[in-house]
């Protein structure tokens, strides 16, 4: 891997330099780029090597309007009518915080312009009750954010759309047996660094041999 300098940039390096990026440019992206990090999601782990993945990539701008119309409302109804709570700062524990929210806000405002969208899709778990469903395709979904940021490309997992499954599904002709289990918009940042996501400490979350015996008490 290359940093942003173009330096040497090895696996944990990047690991620990892919955050959510949702401020992201229109410019377009090489069709064998695409491929390239598809090629890499692919290589990621799935439960019992069924491998019952698939991607479809949208580039399609009408596709994406209609769409980014439906992530919008799911945006309004989860987060937007709580945005003076978090733009305030007065609730200063909130996990998602000021900054964070802006970011949010603006991918939901315009998801849209991201170049190219991938959507993860998970065949034979539309009638799953099982809570533990989307596990066989997450690992290539973090696989496929971490190839984009070896080609500076910034990526989000999110599914604020889901509330309009069927419909994304009609849209897209996307299997009855299939369900969708993740939208990464894709772009080249156009604001923010690759920087470290902020995160609780290693040791408060982290727990030996049993429930609540931690290495720091």
């Amino acid at each position: 891997m290359k940093n942003i300098d173009n330096s040497p940039l090895d696996l944990m390096a990047g690991i620990h330099s892919t955050p959510a990026r949702r401020y992201l440019s229109d410019k377009k992206i090489p069709e064998k780029i695409i491929w390239s990090i598809l090629d890499a999601a692919i290589r990621g782990p799935s439960g019992g090597n069924t491998q019952m993945w698939s991607w479809i990539v949208i580039r399609n701008q009408d596709t994406k309007n209609k769409i980014a119309k439906w992530y919008l409302e799911g945006w309004n109804k989860s987060y937007g009518t709580k945005r003076e709570q978090f733009v305030s700062d007065i609730d200063a524990k909130n996990n998602l915080g000021r900054k964070n929210f802006l970011s949010a806000e603006h991918l939901a405002n315009n998801i849209q312009d991201a170049p190219v969208w991938i959507l993860a899709v998970l065949r034979n778990t539309n009638i799953s009750n099982n809570p533990r469903t989307g596990s066989s395709i997450y690992g290539a979904v973090q696989n496929l954010m971490l190839a984009a940021r070896y080609y500076g490309i910034g990526s989000t997992l999110t599914t604020l759309y889901s509330g309009h499954e069927k419909q994304v599904k009609h849209l897209l002709g996307i299997p009855t047996d299939a369900m969708t289990m993740a939208l990464i918009p894709l772009g080249y940042p156009a604001k923010g660094n690759w920087s470290q996501p902020k995160r609780t400490s290693v040791e408060d979350v982290t727990h030996w041999e049993q429930w609540n015996n931690y290495k720091n008490q």
